[in-house]
């Protein structure tokens, strides 16, 4: 599969187009702002869009989602602790096909109840669970240190090392990482007991 990372609005949110390169079906993560730039890729590569997926509910990961099912037709992937406007609920362990692509759903809450990865093909898609150097911040609604300490280290730890990591914000100094690289470089990945984690997110 083919990555599109395109880096939209003042929160320096990524929004993902996925492409299958057998059948140039795709998927879009996470529509905010500056559509345009997703339209041109869509029209760019000729792309069929077959689900918008969100990563959580948080505005600046959905705020492109009406806009983009108008444009493309395509029904709305969410968690099941979503309570936003979606059509299509999926829950820990769910794949999500496009083309000859598959991403497999895990269930990662901490940053909000309704958090996933998207893991497949050699690539994970982190949302706002995981990012370059750093984790999603737990003082929103929803937000629970403990859930995401088991989220990082009862799921995310375990992945194979050689993951290449798509974050939902460019907040690290670089845009793309792997699992392996964050477990030694992120502060967040240190082994480290419930309490310890809980103490450090203060």
């Amino acid at each position: 599969m083919i990555v599109h990372q395109i880096q939209v609005g003042n929160m320096q949110n990524f929004c993902y187009i996925v492409e299958d390169e057998d059948t140039s079906e795709s998927i879009i993560i996470d529509p905010s702002w500056d559509l345009i730039e997703l339209e041109m890729v869509i029209k760019e590569k000729n792309l069929k869009i077959k689900y918008i997926v969100n990563t959580h509910h948080h505005f600046d990961h959905t705020l492109g989602n009406e806009a983009m099912v108008e444009s493309t037709k395509a029904p709305i992937i969410q968690h099941e602790n979503s309570e936003l406007k979606h059509d299509i609920t999926v829950k820990d362990e769910d794949v999500i096909e496009f083309g000859n692509s598959k991403l497999q759903v895990l269930h990662t809450p901490g940053h909000s109840k309704d958090s996933i990865c998207l893991i497949g093909d050699g690539k994970i898609f982190s949302g706002d669970t995981l990012f370059v150097g750093n984790c999603g911040r737990i003082d929103l609604p929803g937000g629970s240190a403990k859930e995401l300490y088991h989220s990082l280290f009862d799921v995310l730890y375990s992945l194979d090392d050689n993951l290449v990591m798509y974050p939902g914000h460019n907040y690290g100094h670089k845009e793309t990482s792997t699992i392996g690289q964050e477990k030694i470089t992120n502060m967040v990945m240190q082994k480290r007991t419930e309490q310890q984690f809980l103490d450090m997110m203060g």
